[in-house]
């Protein structure tokens, strides 16, 4: 590193601290009031299962809650709670009562439609107050279990079992609080977790720090991989990607290396990669961006990821061949007989 960036990145840290100070003490003043019971976790009549993480995106809570809710659904009424993040609407929005398709990504935000999209039969409900849309759930749905996507932070509900997602790409330097790294809160916080899980296994090993505090909270620790399970078009159907098919890969996640590297697993013959932030919303341009790069680098297919997809699937995409490819969340064997037994 030069002296110059060392000096710039100095002053950044010494702007930024005052908000890493002030976003600190929020945080800390909130845990020790549901701590010493201030602000109470109230019980609803319904088990709950919270998946969350201590870092802002990128472990694969969507593709785990799917895994989750297919797996408790075989023996139990299941229902989904989420926040809904980007969504245009506020309150209790139904995203599906288990048989409706969603029909705008932007009633829901992009993560509740893609959950809906994958499962049959589940109720979910966006609410960004977590008691609400839960009561809301238990009087329209009656389901045994309900999940909580993203809500690790949010405590206004007593959990039977807390999951905490950590995603094995992510290097040390994300774990800081934001904005000079990804963490939502400090570090230690992570022992009010039941149980650790360990996502995208097979894609990377996770850093020998986080492998040690993991270990040392003494909570149980399991793996998860991504599978992936071939491609979709955009009307989510079964599509084929043809051996060295030169492909634009298109994605807008928090952790696009993890796509970039499933896109290898998978023989994806990538000539040009597009990156855009979390949850961006695609526009008339962005399509013409994508026609331009598909011209300039002789591509036959634009490829991108099931939520971004989502987000595309509804827009004018005449003249473009696009799919998704589809992953899979797999929990290690004894990952799955912990949380059967637990919530049984």
């Amino acid at each position: 590193m030069s002296a110059w960036s060392r000096i710039t990145e100095t002053k950044v840290k010494f702007i930024f601290f005052p908000i890493t100070l002030f976003y600190w003490g929020v945080i800390f003043w909130r845990n020790v009031f549901y701590n010493f019971r201030f602000f109470v976790s109230r019980k609803v009549p319904s088990k709950i299962i919270s998946v969350g993480n201590l870092t802002a995106g990128g472990t694969g809570k969507t593709p785990a809650v799917i895994y989750l809710a297919k797996l408790l659904a075989s023996t139990h009424k299941v229902a989904i709670i989420s926040r809904g993040y980007g969504r245009k609407t506020a309150g209790t929005q139904v995203v599906t009562d288990g048989t409706t398709i969603p029909d705008d990504w932007r009633n829901f935000g992009d993560e509740p439609t893609q959950l809906a999209l994958n499962l049959n039969g589940i109720p979910i409900v966006v609410d960004n107050n977590r008691h609400r849309g839960a009561m809301y759930v238990i009087e329209n749905f009656n389901p045994d279990i309900i999940i909580l996507d993203d809500a690790f932070q949010h405590r206004a509900i007593e959990r039977d079992l807390d999951l905490v997602l950590i995603n094995s790409q992510a290097s040390t330097a994300d774990y800081k609080l934001i904005p000079h790294g990804l963490l939502r809160e400090p570090l230690s916080h992570i022992k009010r977790a039941d149980a650790l899980i360990f996502t995208k296994s097979n894609l990377a090993q996770a850093p020998e720090k986080i492998l040690k505090m993991a270990k040392s909270t003494n909570l149980p620790v399991f793996n998860s991989t991504l599978k992936n399970s071939g491609f979709v078009s955009k009307d989510l159907k079964p599509y084929t990607v043809l051996d060295n098919t030169p492909a634009i890969a298109v994605s807008a996640i928090a952790d696009p290396d993890s796509f970039y590297k499933s896109l290898d697993l998978a023989n994806v013959n990538v000539v040009r990669k597009l990156a855009y932030y979390d949850h961006y919303e695609f526009s008339r341009s962005d399509l013409d961006t994508f026609k331009n790069t598909l011209k300039e680098h002789s591509g036959s297919i634009i490829i991108t990821t099931e939520k971004d997809l989502v987000r595309l699937r509804n827009l004018k995409l005449s003249g473009i061949e696009i799919c998704a490819l589809s992953i899979q969340f797999v929990l290690d064997n004894d990952g799955e007989k912990y949380i059967l037994e637990k919530i049984s």
